[in-house]
């Protein structure tokens, strides 16, 4: 599938300002080829125009997806708007926003359209990233500057892509190689509120593309010591001023890939991934010191190796191959100190996970002449979940406690979980005239559960109930072109999603009990939409959503194991609506003007819960842009973020309340002294507001930034 010169949803708005941009020198600002053996099916493909014969020629929406519900924000976009991690990028679209987890954790969430990483599957190239034990992905360790595009399907996922996308989906499309010979360099410094230094971000590409084959190596370094808070910010004692305790973060990756392409339709790709990093974790900053944890992330590792195919066959049909073994190794060490010197008593130890990954995937599909378009496709992927803890200050095999400082007392057996995960998915498109399409789908999913261990204080290693699952899933979706700048749509998409090993049998820590026999969750995600070209360079989109869900999965007390127990159950059913709203407006040659806003609400019914409110996801989401090129190689790019008030917690999960509204503002200035060489510099968070997301960690405040861009 290509992309489409069309620009349907959320980021729609900021592409003109990529295009405007580039105008100012075409050889330089020409969007990165996406790697189109790794996209995913968001949206309608027969009016797709190839991405390599489309320039950034001028201030016109480009680089987005012709679809029913979906979005793409290309790397020109992330480039522009500063939005070098994924958590931020995905900010810049309507009906998706990222918060942070706060906690020990310290991680990054993404909600589409009020689902979070439970329910939304991250894949890069079409290969999902999933972590079988508890699938907690940290979205801030995946960098931007080379994805060629965020893919981000809201409600509708194809079940063509695999099982899971229950409320929407998220692919990172790698770059690929369109010149002879192409180079790229970018570096850039990160600076707090008073102009000390945060940090160093550097990216590197070299690639080629001959007759029949391409190669391509490149790679992102970067180190930053942390963040500052706002001025305003009160000092308690857990956080002083300045900069914020355990907020550095530490990452690198390396992508190398080699490509055969015999003729101009078939395509035959070897790609590896490699993505390390580590980071801190602030403390929350009004808990007591000895009631919190103090861990450390020191070691996160993701790796990919995979093989993506496309041969088509005949005039009218194709097959797709995938085939793929993924890695990820991730390190968690507690400690007894704030200062993260001690491990000495039973709250300190090192908690190891080895997670490995096969699967294939094969898709075919078949044109009935210009009428009828029908694919299927079969997915099949292996899980195999080690785990092992190393203790402090006990052994938990004859519950001695004479044990030295920091040395390791007891050493656990390793602990394995294995299942297989199947689907078989079929969809059909019907082209009952030109300007309308008529999509059905249908997906079963089943998971055998081989092997489920693990090690208990006191007992040892014990094997749970294995039990196994499936579900089908429904969708369908219509389309109709009125006029050559107008459109209507609408779909419906039934899909579930399977629990985590953590779900189902976790221990946390002594702190949980298992429940082998939680249900998957399901959604009914309805959409209706419509967009409209008014003018050349312009456009409007208008979305309304409505999402029901079934057997919600959360974690609750279970006073039957222990008074502080708790146990993931299905407690009950929950509603998602909303509506989106994206203007993008060309006002002359030199301007663009536009932006995005979503409101929504979402509502739980969990009698289970007392007082459980659901958080991390605003009322009320909005982004503004204007792009201003004053003369020719120099282009300002003021935008805004307002965020209304979302849902946070105490520590215990006793007390909710409202965070408060915040406004945003940021600049950026790029200015192209050379077709192949730029400079950039700007601020964000410009009036240095003190905002939150989660109860007991604020969000930094201003910030400056200075980079270069070098290509060839």
């Amino acid at each position: 599938m290509k992309l489409s010169k069309f620009a349907p949803l959320g980021a729609a708005s900021v592409a003109s300002v990529a295009a405007l941009i580039a105008s100012g020198a075409t050889l330089a600002a020409e969007q990165p080829q996406p790697f189109d053996l790794g996209e995913i099916h968001v949206g309608l493909e027969h009016k797709a125009l190839p991405l390599d014969k489309k320039k950034d020629d001028g201030p016109a929406p480009l680089q987005q997806t012709d679809s029913y519900g979906g979005v793409t924000i290309s790397n020109r976009q992330n480039e522009t708007f500063q939005r070098d991690s994924l958590d931020r990028a995905v900010n810049l679209a309507a009906g998706v926003v990222s918060n942070s987890t706060g906690s020990t954790r310290n991680e990054q969430n993404i909600y589409v359209r009020g689902f979070d990483r439970w329910q939304v599957p991250l894949t890069i190239d079409g290969v999902r990233v999933y972590l079988p034990a508890d699938n907690r992905l940290d979205f801030a360790r995946f960098m931007t500057p080379d994805v060629a595009a965020v893919q981000i399907a809201k409600g509708y996922v194809s079940v063509l892509d695999g099982p899971g996308g229950m409320g929407g989906q998220i692919n990172l499309v790698s770059r690929k190689p369109a010149k002879e010979i192409e180079g790229e360099l970018r570096t850039g410094l990160e600076f707090g509120r008073d102009g000390s230094y945060e940090g160093i971000k550097t990216y590197a590409l070299l690639g080629t593309k001959q007759d029949n084959y391409y190669l391509q190596l490149s790679g992102s370094w970067r180190d930053l010591r942390g963040w500052m808070l706002p001025e305003s910010y009160t000092p308690t004692n857990n956080q002083g001023e300045g900069f914020r305790g355990n907020s550095g973060t530490y990452d690198w990756s390396l992508n190398a890939k080699a490509g055969y392409t015999p003729n101009d339709t078939d395509e035959y790709s070897l790609s590896f991934i490699r993505q390390d990093g580590k980071k801190g974790a602030p403390y929350h900053t009004t808990d007591g010191l000895n009631s919190q944890r103090y861990w450390r992330w020191p070691y996160w590792r993701v790796q990919n190796l995979y093989f993506l195919s496309n041969t088509k066959i005949g005039d009218s049909s194709y097959v797709k191959t995938k085939a793929y073994w993924s890695k990820f190794d991730n390190d968690l060490f507690s400690y007894n100190d704030p200062f993260l010197a001690y491990q000495s008593s039973a709250k300190a130890f090192r908690s190891y996970y080895q997670d490995y990954a096969l699967g294939a995937d094969v898709e075919v599909g078949h044109d009935f002449g210009e009428f009828d378009t029908l694919k299927i496709a079969g997915h099949y992927r292996f899980d195999e979940h080690a785990t092992w803890q190393e203790y402090y200050g006990v052994n938990v095999a004859n519950k001695s406690t004479g044990c030295v400082i920091n040395v390791i007392c007891f050493t656990q057996p390793i602990v394995y979980t294995q299942e297989d995960t199947y689907s078989i998915a079929v969809e059909n498109t019907f082209h009952p005239t030109k300007d309308i399409d008529l999509v059905g789908g249908f997906a079963y999913d089943w998971r055998h559960l081989r092997k489920a261990d693990d090690f208990v204080v006191g007992t040892g290693v014990i094997g749970y109930q294995l039990r196994d699952v499936q579900a089908p899933n429904f969708q369908g979706a219509a389309i109709w072109r009125y006029s050559d700048t107008n459109k209507v749509y609408f779909n419906v998409s039934d899909r579930e999603r399977f629990p985590t090993i953590f779900e189902r049998f976790s221990s946390r820590f002594g702190g949980a009990t298992s429940n082998p026999g939680l249900m998957p969750e399901r959604a009914i995600n309805f959409d209706i939409g419509w967009a409209s070209e008014f003018a050349p360079g312009s456009r409007i989109q208008l979305d309304a959503f409505h999402s029901i869900v079934r057997n919600l999965i959360q974690s609750v007390p279970a006073p039957a194991y222990g008074a502080s127990v708790t146990q993931s159950q299905n407690v009950g059913d929950a509603s998602f609506w909303g509506g989106e709203v994206t203007v993008d407006y060309r006002a002359s040659d030199e301007l663009s003007l536009g932006g995005n806003l979503t409101l929504m609400r979402r509502s739980v019914y969990a009698p289970y819960i007392l007082n459980f409110q659901p958080t991390g996801v605003p009322d009320g989401k909005m982004f503004l842009y204007a792009g201003w090129r004053p003369f020719d190689g120099l282009t300002l790019t003021p935008n805004v973020e307002m965020n209304s008030n979302r849902w946070t917690s105490n520590t215990a999960g006793t007390i909710y309340y409202r965070t408060g509204a915040f406004f945003l503002a940021n600049f950026t200035a790029e200015y192209q002294l050379h077709p192949n060489f730029k400079i950039e510099g700007g601020v964000r968070n410009m009036f240095d507001t003190a905002y939150t997301f989660t109860d007991g960690y604020p969000e930094a405040g201003r910030s400056f930034f200075l980079g270069a861009k070098a290509t060839f």
